[in-house]
C-alpha cells in the first residue's frame, strides 16, 4: 500500500511488485531539489550522493531478476515511471496513479530548476563529437547553468579511476551520465560510493537528442504510451519485448488475486 517515507525527503512512494515508485508532481519536485541542495535541511541524509531513476516497464521487471540493479533502484533518492504501463499497473493494484514523466521533459525540467540556482552539472557519455555540440545547446538553452566538465564514454578502462576523481573534485550538483559508459546505468551504481555528494542520474539518449542526432518520441505518443512502438522501429528486436509485457500482466494479476 502507499505509505510516507521521511528517510530522507518526504513524499509518497507505493510497492508495485516489490518496486518502489514515487508519487510526485512538477510543482513538488522543484521543492524537493532545493530541499536536497539545502545544506541544513534536517530531511536530507548526510555523506551521500543521491541518485534518481527514471523507471520503464523493462527496468522494473530488470530490477526484479537483477540484484544488483535492484539494489539500485531501491537505494535511489528518487523513482519516477515513465511508462504508461507503470501507472496503468499502479492503479489496478494500489488504487493510486504516480505522475508519469517523458524523460526529455524531466530533464528540462531538473536543468531548469538548477540553473535557477546557477548550479553545476558535468556531462560524462556519449561520443566526442555529439558531446560536445551538445554541451553547446546546453549552454545556449540553459546560460547560468555552470557546466564544470565532460567526457565522452571511449575513455579506456585504466582511465576510470581519473575521471571518477575529477567528478569527485569538481563536485557538480548533478552528473548526467549517457549512453556509450561501459556497465550504462550500472556504472552509477558501482561508482557510487567514489562520487561526490550531488544528484546523478541515467540520461541514455539524451545527449543525441540534444546534439540533435535522435528525435525524441512526440508528445501525443508518449501520452498515449506507444513511444514502445517507435522503439521498436528503431531496433526491431524490442518486438519480442511483447512477451515480457504479457509477463508483467500475469504479474499484475497474480498479485492482485493472491498478493
Amino acid at each position: 500500500m502507499g505509505s510516507k517515507d521521511t528517510s530522507i525527503i518526504t513524499r509518497e512512494r507505493i510497492n508495485l511488485l516489490g518496486i518502489f515508485l514515487d508519487i510526485i508532481s512538477p510543482e513538488e519536485l522543484t521543492e524537493f531539489i532545493f530541499r536536497i541542495f539545502n545544506p541544513f535541511s534536517k530531511d536530507v541524509a548526510p555523506g551521500e550522493g543521491k541518485n534518481i531513476v527514471l523507471l520503464s516497464l523493462w527496468d522494473l521487471l530488470r530490477a526484479r531478476r537483477n540484484y544488483e540493479y535492484r539494489k539500485y533502484v531501491l537505494n535511489a533518492t528518487l523513482v519516477i515511471p515513465i511508462s504508461k504501463s507503470l501507472t496503468s499497473g499502479a492503479r489496478f493494484l494500489e488504487g493510486q496513479v504516480p505522475n508519469r514523466y517523458m524523460p526529455f521533459h524531466f530533464f528540462i525540467h531538473l536543468l531548469t530548476i538548477l540553473e535557477m540556482r546557477e548550479d553545476t552539472v558535468y556531462l560524462l557519455g556519449g561520443n566526442d563529437k555529439v558531446l560536445k555540440k551538445a554541451e553547446n545547446n546546453i549552454r545556449q538553452t540553459f546560460p547560468r547553468l555552470r557546466i564544470v566538465g565532460r567526457c565522452g564514454a571511449s575513455f579506456r578502462k585504466q582511465d576510470e579511476k581519473t575521471i571518477v576523481e575529477a567528478i569527485r573534485k569538481t563536485a557538480p550538483k548533478l552528473l548526467l551520465v549517457g549512453r556509450g559508459v561501459k556497465g550504462g546505468e550500472f556504472w552509477i551504481a558501482r561508482n557510487h560510493e567514489k562520487l561526490n555528494l550531488g544528484l546523478r542520474i541515467w540520461c541514455s539518449d539524451l545527449f543525441d537528442v540534444f546534439a540533435k542526432r535522435r528525435r525524441r518520441p512526440p508528445d501525443m505518443i508518449f501520452d498515449m504510451g506507444l513511444e514502445s512502438i517507435i522503439y521498436c522501429f528503431r531496433n526491431p528486436l524490442r518486438f519480442f519485448r511483447i512477451f515480457l509485457y504479457l509477463r508483467y500482466k500475469f504479474l499484475l494479476l497474480f498479485s492482485k488475486f493472491f498478493g
